[in-house]
């Protein structure tokens, strides 16, 4: 399988984040990038604390002066309608990047980590609410060995360790632990694109190389920065377009134990997972949401974008991977992460309806696909992306593992130049008029932006103004300044017949006044209402329907999509339909005394289902200790574990799947499954 040429990049620049009681104006907006805060000096911060399961909830994210003044100088420069939508990009939250050893310091135009942190203890006391400052690990021996756009300043050698231990992480740490900072909440980002490179770029001998000082220099930065109250360490896990295929994702699974059981602290020193750093797949693929779907007899993942690749979008993937890391002995509290500052692939050439007319799976994958890269391992300054998901915490509520959206790469900064005459150490990758194999013999244009060639990190002002005219959620048009709604919250299904789902929601709030909501089914907008509930008709019985709403306001401004609910129509008649389930069990990581294993549910009826339980009888003395996705109960032997509100639904034929962790002794002999569906 071609998986080890499909990757992608993110560079050293900043990196966003959100927070779920909204966001705060910039700090000191008006002065120079490099001035210190407005504000007076910091008093020291109250202690740090207990460290949280999820840091982003209930707290707002560190509004970068450095990234602000790039898009407002953007949106001066470019003025009327686009400025004003570009201005609002500034009220998001953004992260800053310690891309090479002098960033610690900063420089005449970018603030330094101390001052940063300044800004951020400034925000938090004018906002009186908990600030997450998001920083990006990035300097290790070696970096980016799989690409030349943002290879770094360190040598994979011994020395070149040495040195990203003594000069760059223990600097780090230094500042991070100074008690006056201990009331923000640190959310680092450690290295990205490395231990994917790991896993799938042995046969290049320069990853082969460096892959041992990433292993070891993580496991460093991982011992420095966990004996730090108030930081939470998340890995890089690339994307589903990288790691997706299961030869790739399993011994991923491994990788990562195998860094983390090394630390002093073991699993515990691994707060989470991040995925699509810097990168542009999108979060759900609306229109293509089984990849076995078969067309002209092939199933959906054989298309030449996708090949064999199941994981067609960031929502599949995370929760995949979840249930795989934890499968490999990490905690069932780890949160994943998604980057979506890019991935939103908004405009006129995103899909708003199914295309079920093409007849072979190519062509049909490109009616379909939210994705419009011609090829998925496109990954440098991709023309047509555009800005995805505001910041936010619990997208998806507090049953999934995914516990934010954030914005690690900052809209506008370039991932790479290309080699010219000005450029002689350019990547091919980044050139407009370059391509590249995806190993099997198919040749893709690079896909890259075409008339500039701008260093990875700086700003691309084409780019830029790309990914907010393409953003989706749209911006909108209302003049910067102005957050807007805020998040729709409480969406539930109130009612399902044969041919309708019904809706209700909490009414969101806004300084000038909620407008109307837009309701989308499986990604498509089908109503914009002024009330807090609709009901959706029309639809095919026995069907399950994915739904979220936003709320606008008089100014066009939109507020970040809902978490998403599930609604599943009737079948005809309120019957008419067989229901039953599956259940296949699999050990995960056994290690004596105690284990994970993973249960697959299938949909064995002809009816989608509504919930489902799974019922067994331990042999031995096997206690159920944690579990995910699944609400389980043990009473002696005997365990029920029943589906929880986002995945009971699952049409004829689909699967979705459930973990848990036990303790033993003696044997461990797998139980019979029993399943049952209503």
């Amino acid at each position: 399988m071609p998986h080890s040429v499909l990757r992608r990049l993110r560079t050293a620049a900043a990196a966003t984040l959100f927070g779920a009681t909204g966001l705060l104006p910039s700090i000191g907006a008006a002065a120079p990038a490099h001035a210190a805060p407005a504000h007076a000096a910091p008093a020291p911060a109250a202690a740090a604390a207990v460290h949280l399961t999820n840091p982003f909830a209930g707290a707002t994210g560190y509004l970068n002066p450095d990234f602000a003044a790039e898009v407002k100088a953007q949106a001066a420069a470019d003025g009327g309608t686009l400025g004003a939508l570009e201005t609002q990009v500034a009220a998001n939250p953004t992260a800053v990047w310690m891309d090479r050893i002098s960033a610690i310091a900063g420089d005449a135009t970018h603030l330094g980590l101390q001052a940063h942190l300044d800004h951020a203890l400034g925000q938090q006391q004018q906002g009186g609410t908990p600030v997450v400052f998001q920083l990006v690990i990035y300097d290790l021996p070696g970096r980016d060995c799989a690409a030349i756009a943002s290879n770094g300043e360190l040598p994979a050698t011994a020395a070149g360790l040495a040195t990203y231990e003594a000069q760059y992480i223990d600097p780090i740490a230094a500042v991070l632990a100074n008690p006056k900072y201990a009331g923000l909440r640190i959310a680092a980002v450690i290295e990205p694109d490395s231990l994917p490179n790991a896993v799938t770029n042995q046969s290049k001998p320069i990853c082969a190389t460096a892959t041992p000082y990433y292993e070891s220099g993580i496991e460093y930065a991982l011992n420095k920065l966990h004996a730090i109250p108030n930081v939470y360490d998340y890995l890089d896990i690339g994307h589903a377009g990288w790691l997706g295929w299961s030869n790739n994702m399993v011994p991923a699974g491994k990788e990562y134990a195998k860094v983390a059981q090394a630390t002093t602290a073991g699993f515990a020193s691994i707060d989470g997972f991040i995925s699509d750093t810097a990168n542009t797949t999108p979060l759900t693929e609306p229109f293509l949401t089984d990849p076995d779907l078969s067309v002209g007899g092939q199933p959906l993942k054989s298309a030449n974008f996708y090949q064999y690749n199941p994981a067609f979008d960031e929502y599949h993937y995370d929760t995949a991977m979840y249930s795989t890391l934890v499968s490999n002995g990490f905690p069932s509290s780890i949160g994943m992460l998604v980057d979506t500052s890019r991935n939103g692939w908004g405009g006129s050439a995103r899909p708003t309806a199914l295309n079920s007319g093409p007849t072979t799976v190519d062509a049909y994958v490109a009616a379909n696909k939210v994705d419009r890269k011609p090829f998925r391992g496109d990954w440098c300054n991709v023309n047509g992306a555009g800005i995805g998901e505001r910041p936010q915490s619990l997208p998806y509520g507090t049953g999934s593992p995914i516990i934010a959206f954030l914005w690690v790469k900052p809209p506008g900064e370039s991932d790479g130049d290309y080699p010219d005459a000005s450029h002689p150490h350019g990547d091919p990758h980044c050139d407009p008029n370059g391509t590249q194999s995806d190993g099997n013999g198919n040749t893709y244009p690079t896909d890259a932006i075409p008339g500039s060639n701008i260093p990875a990190g700086q700003w691309f002002p084409a780019q830029f103004r790309q990914l907010v005219q393409n953003a989706y959620p749209a911006f909108g048009s209302g003049s910067g300044g102005s957050t807007g709604p805020s998040v729709p919250s409480g969406l539930t299904v109130t009612g399902t017949t044969s041919s309708s789902v019904s809706l209700g929601w909490t009414a969101s709030t806004d300084p000038a006044g909620v407008t109307g909501y837009s309701v989308y089914r499986n990604g498509v907008k089908v109503a914009t209402v002024t009330t807090t509930g609709y009901t959706d008709s029309g639809l095919s019985p026995a069907t399950s329907y994915q739904y979220t709403v936003t709320a606008q306001d008089a100014a066009g401004n939109v507020s970040a999509a809902s978490a998403a609910v599930t609604g599943t129509t009737a079948a005809p008649g309120g019957g008419g339909g067989s229901s039953g389930c599956s259940a296949a069990y699999a050990v995960g990581n056994d290690w004596g005394s105690g284990f994970t294993a993973g249960v697959t549910v299938t949909n064995t009826g002809s009816t989608a289902t509504k919930s489902w339980t799974v019922t067994w009888t331990w042999g031995g003395n096997q206690q159920v200790t944690n579990s995910w996705n699944a609400t389980t109960a043990q009473s002696g032997s005997a365990v029920t574990a029943a589906s929880q509100t986002y995945n009971g639904a699952l049409a004829p034929n689909g699967t979705t799947s459930f973990g848990f962790q036990a303790s033993y002794s003696g044997g461990n002999t797998a139980p019979t499954l029993t399943c049952t569906a209503s």
